[in-house]
């Protein structure tokens, strides 16, 4: 049942550089996803960020030219200074057109910021979309198993946090592209004047980015390290304030007892990060107070330069502007690669989960689920026990479900009764020995196939904060808007009375989560679950404990109509209530994993057996 997980793992804190730029490997698979969501949005974001990449050199040149020509002008002697004349004679031509130029110039880079941001922001948004929908449908084709694994929520979690935390890094990425163009067009002018002071820029920016590198690294594991206690953090914070917990927490005075574990948690967590924020904080002022002397440094070299008449005023505004934008710019795109190497260690998270395959994998040539079921299903010396453990839940199992039988399974708590459910749903396979359903195997039968053909309600089913009639209408979604099949499904279950006395009766929404929302008690909720088995109209239904909720008139009258609306239909039902369980056909009774009595209730009471023992117990509290 269990699968080795060969992935490559994150880099640990401590480990090597060859091992940090293999996670880079999953900003391949993020690009290939951006454009999966949009190519038109990405390619719009790619153009608009190459246009805007040779504007700050433009800028900086055309600044300088004007300058110049401000210079020559204003040393002209002789003559009006007055700007009519001056316009006349068209001397101001130039400096106008280089003006004009410089003011186009900031326009257009407005508006492409703008355009930029407006398009990275749809995009985003897609995205975004577009990855929890992926990650929706994936934990979708994953095994049972998986969601009853803390390891596995864990990696859930962060790969939810993921999904919509991780949008920044697109921008991120192809402004750095955009960065890496304005740097080449800036080092090459800076060259062409003074190619020494290229050399100055390492000087300002590789302690930052150590620095960088390794404070993303730790903020990575530390948030890494901590998801359990998230997972506490969130979890206390929905049962300390929802409608569901609000009554317990009440009388039991849970209150203060959950605020101060909350406190307790959420205290520990702002510690560690606080540290870490501080540490970053002391060594980047160090850092930024390193790359401006490096900086000032240079300026006043080039200052000295134009005094000396070397340069120009235009060429000491052109030079001054290239060296801080590059200096800038070379911190910005380095510490950017940094920031994305450390971005890449969430983006495993995300990626990774995608990488989890389900072991319950469909057959390769897959028959038909029988319709109806002619002989029944067979359960042939089975054996199953959960992942990571070493007990058995249930083992050397034998025993036939007739073709229209219904079958009840009694037992203790942990005896197999709901084990042996999930098998013959296939959302586990068996360890050892087979099931099958009129000689065919459950593994060479779709599941989704099983899954149509089976109307299973559980004891803790899910109370969809939808409209009535759609909650009725999740037995078989394919039909959700068949008003007939689901008021027929609730008249079955008798939900329908429930339902009338509603204000908006089918389209009322029920629950407390939303506006407008009524809620329902127990046994109410649980007649509409059980509309959802009769929705579904499968060959085969499995009621497990389905009516916990229901006082012992409902269940009767429940059950009064499961019987006679069940005939020729094969059924499984799990209860501790021997009142319902009289009423099957056969009832076969657990232990360990084991049968020990199958019979009929009046079979099984003429032993005086173990179910005689539990019947007589029970009903001795009635007496």
């Amino acid at each position: 049942m269990t699968t080795t997980d060969t992935r490559p793992r994150p880099a640990e804190p401590n480990a090597s550089f060859r091992d940090r730029l293999n996670n880079l490997r999953h900003l391949g698979r993020l690009v290939a996803q951006i454009w999966r969501t949009s190519r038109w949005l990405t390619a719009a974001s790619i153009g608009l960020r190459l246009v805007r990449a040779l504007q700050p050199v433009a800028t900086l040149f055309v600044a300088k030219l004007i300058i110049d020509e401000v210079v020559r002008l204003s040393g002209q002697t002789g003559g009006s200074h007055d700007f009519a004349q001056w316009w006349a004679e068209g001397k101001l031509n130039t400096v106008a057109i280089l003006l004009a130029l410089e003011f186009g110039l900031v326009i257009v880079s407005d508006l492409l910021a703008r355009a930029t941001s407006l398009v990275d922001a749809v995009l985003g948004e897609l995205h975004s979309n577009t990855v929890s929908v992926e990650l929706m449908a994936h934990a979708a084709r994953l095994d049972l198993r998986h969601f009853e694994s803390a390891e596995y929520q864990d990696r859930l979690e962060r790969a939810r946090r993921q999904a919509s935390g991780r949008n920044a890094l697109l921008s991120q990425m192809f402004g750095q592209a955009q960065d890496m163009i304005t740097v080449v067009t800036l080092a090459a002018g800076l060259f062409v004047f003074a190619p020494w002071l290229v050399l100055l820029l390492p000087l300002s920016f590789v302690p930052a980015i150590w620095g960088e590198t390794r404070f993303n690294t730790l903020s990575y594991y530390l948030s890494r390290g901590r998801t359990p206690e998230r997972r506490q953090l969130e979890y206390i914070r929905q049962i300390g304030a929802s409608a569901e917990t609000a009554k317990e927490i009440k009388l039991f005075g849970l209150s203060a007892f959950l605020v101060e574990r909350f406190r307790t948690l959420a205290t520990t967590i702002f510690k560690e990060n606080r540290k870490l924020s501080i540490q970053r904080a002391k060594w980047g002022a160090l850092f930024s107070a390193i790359a401006t002397l490096a900086y000032y440094g240079a300026y006043a070299f080039i200052v000295w330069r134009t005094i000396a008449g070397e340069f120009s005023i235009g060429d000491l505004t052109f030079l001054a502007g290239s060296f801080l934008s590059l200096n800038g710019l070379f911190q910005k795109i380095l510490l950017g690669f940094t920031q994305i190497a450390g971005q890449s260690l969430y983006l495993d998270d995300l990626f990774s989960f995608f990488e989890i395959q389900p072991a319950i994998l469909p057959p390769a040539n897959p028959k038909p689920f029988p319709q109806p079921i002619r002989d029944g299903i067979v359960f042939d010396n089975v054996g199953f026990r959960y992942p990571e453990t070493d007990n058995w839940a249930i083992r050397g199992l034998s025993f036939t479900l007739k073709a229209g039988e219904t079958l009840a399974l009694v037992g203790e708590n942990g005896a197999g009764k709901t084990t042996i459910v999930k098998l013959l749903t296939r959302l586990y396979d068996p360890d050892e020995g087979r099931i099958t359903v009129d000689g065919t195997d459950l593994r060479d039968i779709e599941i989704e196939d099983i899954h149509a053909h089976i109307g299973v309600i559980f004891q803790d089913f899910i109370r969809y904060s939808l409209t009535a009639a759609e909650n009725i209408g999740v037995g078989r979604i394919e039909d959700r808007g068949d008003r007939m099949r689901i008021e027929d499904a609730a008249k079955s279950s008798l939900a329908d009375a429930v339902i009338e006395r509603l204000p908006l009766r089918y389209e009322q929404p029920l629950g407390r989560l939303f506006n407008k929302g009524r809620d329902l008690s127990g046994g109410e909720w649980q007649k509409v679950a059980i509309a959802r088995a009769y929705m579904r109209d499968a060959d085969l239904i499995i009621l497990d404990e389905p009516t916990a909720a229901l006082d012992a008139k409902a269940e009767a009258e429940v059950f009064a109509r499961f019987k006679s609306l069940a005939t020729g239909k094969t059924a499984v039902i799990i209860s501790h209530r021997f009142s319902t369980v009289r009423m099957a056909d056969r009832i076969i009774v657990l232990d360990g994993g084991k049968i020990i009595e199958a019979g009929s209730h009046a079979e099984l009471l003429a032993l005086h057996g173990h179910y005689a023992e539990l019947f007589e117990l029970q009903a001795a509290g009635y007496r």
